[in-house]
């Protein structure tokens, strides 16, 4: 039978910064098939911490966002929308409205 071996709980993953630019704690990081957000400032090529669950409050695009909606990461506008071709980010714990300029969101887990 296969085994595993735990390695961690998993609420905050290592992240190293292959990027051009610094990442500041904070910053909203693309893993592709979800976000995370940066626990610890992480120069390039440097170990940091990213969270993958919790819940944090995110700049919104335009529009409105109800409580329980799924939301996605525009990697381009920095931006949470719910247009599902963006990056999924996880759902909305709060309703937002047109003129509000963040959202509250549950990262995936």
């Amino acid at each position: 039978m296969a085994k595993a071996t735990y390695v961690q709980e998993g609420n905050t993953l290592d992240y190293r910064n292959l990027g051009s630019e610094k990442i500041e704690a904070g910053d909203i990081i693309s893993l592709t098939t979800r976000v995370g957000v940066a626990g610890t400032d992480m120069e390039v090529g440097s170990l940091g911490s990213v969270a993958v669950t919790g819940v944090f409050s995110m700049p919104k695009a335009t529009g409105a966002i109800a409580l329980g909606a799924l939301v996605y990461f525009n990697t381009t506008q920095g931006k949470i929308t719910t247009t599902n071709t963006d990056v999924p980010a996880g759902f909305a714990i709060a309703t937002a409205t047109s003129s509000d300029a963040t959202v509250l969101v549950k990262l995936l887990g």
